[in-house]
């Protein structure tokens, strides 16, 4: 077996209250398999859900657990752990130590481990669907992130509360994948010096103060090619439309609501960028606005008069210069033939294909299935991928495609 990028490391593995505590069990036993040198650490409520004793067991080492606790006399331990580590994972997160972290508390012995930690930080939040996607914890994961820290975002499936949702702890292959990542710095770097200009998310076009036509997107596609482009080095401005998804650090980062503000946005940065990719859900049509709130009227009907938006592709495709512009295609029929359509008309070097079906899933957390058709007529299918799977298979396709001209 393959070294892995984590042997011979020290990891700090911090566990919270969760009750995907137990499944810290199978990452701590997963590290120690693979060489690292792994302290856990626990919080009282982690106690409550899997045992130090287990722990001990797996690692070979005494977890702490209160801030008194000492591994070695005469050093702050909180501190001497720390200084020595090369990584903290945090796993599971949950909403409290979140919250801690991103605002500097520190009052048990994993909170204050982390204000003394100068190592990466890698975080795999687990909670309720509906704390997830709390104004507060998303904003404190933006926080977080802005920070450097890494997170590995919950999954959706059958949670504790007996309810279906995204909060479940990701996969332990998902997170040690995240660990190795961060021991292996040369391969983020294959992008580096290059600028790419990403959209993402759905747009609103207003029907009156408090309506909008929109759509299902929540920008998780375009999200996970800017965090891999990133990641893998690049200067990356982000355009996104309105999501309640946690948004990826990146150098520069625009909100819009409208089709026109996306355009305006891209427009204004257009000309300084090498790859273009407009994974965006643009709303087709816009409807006049109303001033006032439209109101019933005694069970009349209503007819909405509906206007196509500015083309966004179409108009950057069109004073496409030396960047690469890649669109996307989500189509419910004849998608090859409407997708290469697109490609044609609005000038593109690739456009990125996929299906609405009960197999496919383009919008959400779940996997999707795509194919890339490239303007020379030659065509990649690639099988059913996780969405930040298919944005790095993008990204090294268009280094390794449509970057390597001279």
């Amino acid at each position: 077996m393959a070294d892995k990028a984590y042997s011979g490391k020290r990891i700090v593995l911090g566990v919270s209250g969760s009750i995907a505590a137990y499944k810290a069990a199978d990452i701590a036993s997963a590290l120690t398999q693979g060489g690292a040198i792994v302290q856990v650490v626990m919080t009282d409520s982690a106690t409550q859900f899997i045992t130090p004793v287990t722990m001990r067991a797996l690692t070979g080492r005494t977890p702490l657990v209160g801030v008194f606790d000492e591994t070695t006399e005469g050093e702050v331990t909180h501190v001497s752990v720390a200084e020595n580590a090369d990584l903290l994972l945090v796993a599971p997160a949950t909403a409290n130590i979140i919250a801690k972290m991103a605002h500097g508390l520190a009052d048990d012995m994993l909170s204050t481990l982390y204000l003394a930690a100068k190592c990466p930080v890698v975080i795999a939040p687990a909670m309720n669907t509906n704390m997830w996607t709390n104004a507060a914890v998303v904003t404190n994961v933006d926080r977080l992130k802005t920070l450097g820290h890494r997170f590995v975002d919950p999954a959706e499936g059958y949670l504790a509360c007996g309810t279906i949702g995204q909060g479940k702890l990701a996969t332990v292959d998902e997170i040690l994948s995240v660990v190795e990542s961060v021991f292996e710095g040369d391969k983020v770097t294959d992008l580096a010096g290059l600028r790419f200009l990403i959209t993402a998310g759905p747009t609103r076009e207003p029907i009156d103060p408090v309506r909008y036509l929109s759509n299902y997107s929540t920008g998780l596609m375009g999200f996970s090619i800017a965090e891999a482009a990133k990641e893998r080095g690049a200067h990356v401005s982000l355009v996104t439309g309105p999501s309640e998804v946690a948004i990826p650090h990146v150098d520069d980062l625009v909100r819009v609501e409208t089709a026109e503000e996306m355009l305006e946005a891209i427009r204004a940065r257009f000309r300084q960028t090498d790859v273009v990719i407009m994974a965006a859900a643009v709303s087709d049509f816009r409807a006049p606005k109303s001033e006032q709130k439209l109101k019933k009227s005694a069970g009349r009907s209503r007819t909405l008069e509906l206007h196509e938006t500015t083309d966004i592709l179409a108009e950057i495709g069109k004073n496409k210069d030396r960047q690469v512009l890649v669109g996307f295609a989500l189509e419910s029929e004849d998608l090859i033939e409407n997708a290469r359509q697109k490609l044609q008309a609005k000038n593109l070097d690739m456009v990125v294909a996929n299906s609405v079906d009960e197999e496919n899933r383009p919008f959400g957390e779940g996997p999707s299935r795509v194919r890339f058709l490239l303007e020379n007529g030659s065509e990649l299918p690639l099988p059913l991928m996780s969405k930040p799977e298919i944005a790095n298979h993008l990204l090294s396709y268009i280094k390794e495609n449509l970057l390597t001209q001279e």
